[in-house]
Order: structure tokens, then sequence, then C-alpha cells
């Protein structure tokens, strides 16, 4: 290869594949949907007469089904060595799912939607998170999650916003909120079936024109016994999640809190989503960009930070500039956070075991999320609501420390 082709490859691998904006205008377009939702579910159930403890169940329960999902997807994607029709079957969901909220009048259709939508979620998110990494090469990792994650928040922003607008144009009807977050999920669906196409190739852009392809690697069989493949540094890793996810409950529990603390209008509660996913789609793109040049364990340590900012800003909160500083930092720590967990995972585990790597990083969210959501369903209904926060902040805490001792073991070794 000349010096000329060489320059010439290193200056087009500086542009995000196009997979990668395809996948996320439709991340935009689905959480744009799902925040028009999800900013009034917590409170319609509230209004239901369910008690906050139960609500966390209800929140716990959906998630942790969610990430159960996404195990199965991602061996399922690498024994298939296929994304895209698991995508499809978890997007058929969603969407079947916005239909059902539209038109449910009771506690047991929205519960049962909620759970649609979290299973059909947990299908298609390992593949196509697996996909993102299949598509660029490892040096570019961090900045596609990143522009990945930046439009999908940028959708979830835009969300909060035409749920406001929605609120007051329906005259405070939840109801017919749901019916109208149908539309942007239908246009999301459209995207991935006519205009996201399967790689030929897992990581094919990596691999310059003039550079042979590598051999394909071998179709592992669906086993637990794969699980020691992916790595100790993996396994480490993921001691941090659990721990640290411990202390990351349900933003609809920010909207409550908003709500009930600070008598929050109806119609502005979508505020709170919408500063919080502002932050996480200004800081999303930056982050994944600087991780790309710098050593991604730091940036860790600052996601973690922020989360435990965020909770004694929000737990000392008396004003609402205080609760917006603290919604912001909450949204930062999640676009630091998840950005750099997912960056780890396809820098660490092997090529074709990623949607296995990608699908145990989501159980473990699972398990720890669920208990983070009945926890914070507990103490919220005894111990009060700011209580909440200090726990949260106790837990991040001690996952910081833990993350600490693994990077002193692991520049030792």
């Amino acid at each position: 290869m000349t010096t000329a082709s060489i320059s010439e490859n290193n200056h087009h691998n500086t542009k995000i594949h196009g997979t990668v904006w395809k996948i996320g205008w439709m991340m935009f377009l689905i959480n744009l949907s799902f925040v028009m939702g999800y900013s009034y579910i917590a409170i319609y159930m509230d209004s239901l007469g369910v008690a906050m403890a139960w609500i966390g169940v209800a929140e716990g329960v959906a998630e942790a089904s969610s990430y159960i999902m996404k195990l199965f997807s991602g061996m399922l994607s690498d024994y298939f060595r296929r994304r895209k029709p698991l995508m499809v079957v978890g997007y058929s969901l969603i969407v079947t799912s916005r239909v059902i909220f539209g038109f449910a009048s009771s506690l047991t259709p929205i519960f049962l939607g909620r759970l649609g939508e979290r299973i059909g979620n947990g299908t298609q998110s390992t593949p196509r998170d697996t996909m993102v990494a299949d598509v660029v090469p490892p040096k570019q990792i961090g900045s596609a999650y990143g522009l990945k994650r930046a439009l999908s928040q940028g959708g979830a922003f835009l969300g909060a916003i035409v749920a406001m607008f929605a609120m007051r144009l329906f005259d405070n009807d939840i109801q017919s909120v749901f019916q109208a977050a149908i539309i942007p999920a239908i246009l999301a669906y459209c995207i991935l079936i006519f205009f996201i196409k399967e790689p030929k190739r897992f990581n094919h852009s990596a691999v310059s024109a003039e550079i042979p392809l590598p051999e394909e690697k071998r179709r592992h069989p669906i086993s637990l016994k794969n699980l020691p493949l992916l790595g100790k540094s993996f396994w480490m890793l993921m001691l941090v999640v659990a721990i640290f996810m411990l202390s990351r409950f349900s933003e609809g529990f920010l909207c409550l809190y908003a709500r009930k603390t600070f008598n929050m209008p109806l119609e502005n509660v979508p505020l709170v989503m919408m500063v919080f996913n502002a932050a996480w789609c200004l800081t999303a793109y930056p982050v994944g960009r600087m991780a790309d040049r710098m050593n991604r364990y730091w940036f860790l340590i600052i996601g973690i930070i922020f989360l435990v900012l965020a909770d004694m800003v929000l737990a000392n909160a008396t004003t609402l500039t205080m609760l917006w500083i603290g919604v912001a930092f909450w949204g930062m720590q999640y676009a630091i956070t998840m950005n750099i967990f997912l960056s780890l995972i396809a820098e660490i585990v092997p090529e074709d075991l990623r949607g296995t790597g990608f699908g145990c990083y989501y159980i473990i969210i699972a398990l720890s999320e669920f208990f983070a959501s009945n926890i914070a369903g507990v103490v919220s209904q005894y111990f009060g609501q700011s209580r909440m926060f200090l726990a949260s902040g106790i837990i991040g805490a001690f996952s910081l420390l833990v993350l600490i001792v693994i990077m002193g073991y692991k520049s030792k070794k």
C-alpha cells in the first residue's frame, strides 16, 4: 500500500459509517416516541392509586425484562451472525406497545404495554449496539457510540417538548398523548425496514480494500461455556457495572420528585426529561471523541463522580434551580458511563463474542436496576424521596472505590 493510499484511507476513516447515522436517526424517532409517553407513565399509575412501592416494582420488572432479552438477543445474533432480524422483531413489539398505550384505560394494559415495550427494546438493543461495533474501526468506537447516543437523546429531548405541547393541546388527556406517540414509532420502524442493511462482513469498514479480509470467525454455539472466553478484564468491568447500576433508579422517580416536592404542574413535568436528555445529548459525542484518544477508565471515574454530585444536589434541592442542576448532572453521568461501558466492551471482548458480551452487560444491568428501582420505591415511601438520592450517592461512591482498586490491579500487571 502506498503512502498516498494510506493517507487517503485514514482521511476516509475520519468519517463515521453511514449505518451509524441511520441507526442514530432511527433511535432519534423511537426515543421521541418513548419520552412522550414515559414522562407520564409513573404519574398515570400514581393517578390510578398505585402505591409508590408498587410503581417501583412495576418499573423494576419492566426494566429487568428488557435486559434479560438483551442477553438472549446478543447470544442469538452471535450464533446466527446476523443483527437486523432481531432488531425487526424488537421494533415490532415496540410499535405494538405504543398502540396498547394509546388505547389503554386501566393499570393492567398499561403495565402489559410497558412490559412489551421493554421486551422489544431488549430484543433490538444488543444487535443494534453490536452492529455499530461491526461497521466501525476500533479507533472510532467511542465517537460512533457517542454520535448514536447524541442523536438518540436529541430525540428524547424533542420528545419532552412535544409531550408538553401535546398535553396542552389535548387538555391534559394523557391517553391522547400516548396515541400521538405512535406516529414517530412507526417512522422509526420504516427506517429500520427500508434503510438499514445487514453488514456483509463484521467490521469490514476497518479493513482497507487493498488488504485481504480476515477469515470468517467460527460460529460459537449458544452456551454458557462461552462466558469465560469473554476475559478477566471484561468480568472485572462487570463487577463495577453491577455495583454502579444499583445506584441508578428509573427516571420516572425524577419526574415524581419534581411533581410532589416542587408541586410542578402536570403539563410541565416533561421539562425534567427535557433537561435530562439535553445534558445527555450534549455530552455524549464530545466524551466519545475524547475517550477515543485517552484512557477510558479515567472517563468512567468522571462519570461516577457526576452521579454522586447529582445525588447530593437533588437530595438537598430546595429550589427549582437546584433541581435542574441535579437533573442535568444525572443526564451527564448517563452520557459518560453508558458510552464508556459500551466502548470498553467493544474493545476487550473477542469480535465473534461481542453480542454475548453486550448481552451479559445488559443482564447485569437488569439485575442491578431491578433492585435499584425497588429500593428507590421503598426508600421514597417510608423515608422520603431525598433519602432515595442519599442511598444512590452512597452506592455510587462505593462503585468508584471498586473501580479505583481494579485500575490499580490492572496497572500492576
